[in-house]
């Protein structure tokens, strides 16, 4: 499964260079171990506009729910697809 999910430019940032390696999200895409995410980065008012981890895919790596979470929201780890050889 392939998720294209907004993100705010500032954790776009964070993520590129590897310091944010999970999202926190509510779950209302049933996010699995092994999807793919894609990122369509947006402004603080919700603006769209090109950003250069707009052409990069992600995988899910760890999917996590409950344990501190509020209910319906999950975790999940991601890496770069070109880090593990897809």
């Amino acid at each position: 499964m392939i998720h294209t999910i907004k993100l705010r430019e500032d954790f776009a940032d964070a993520i590129l260079n590897g310091d944010k390696t999970f999202e926190v999200r509510l779950n209302d895409r049933g996010y699995q171990k092994g999807d793919t995410v894609k990122f369509s980065v947006v402004t603080a008012v919700g603006i769209e506009f090109y950003h250069q981890i707009n052409d990069v895919e992600f995988e899910i790596t760890y999917v996590l729910s409950g344990w501190g979470l509020k209910e319906g929201y999950v975790a999940f780890a991601i890496r770069r697809k070109e880090e593990n050889g897809k």
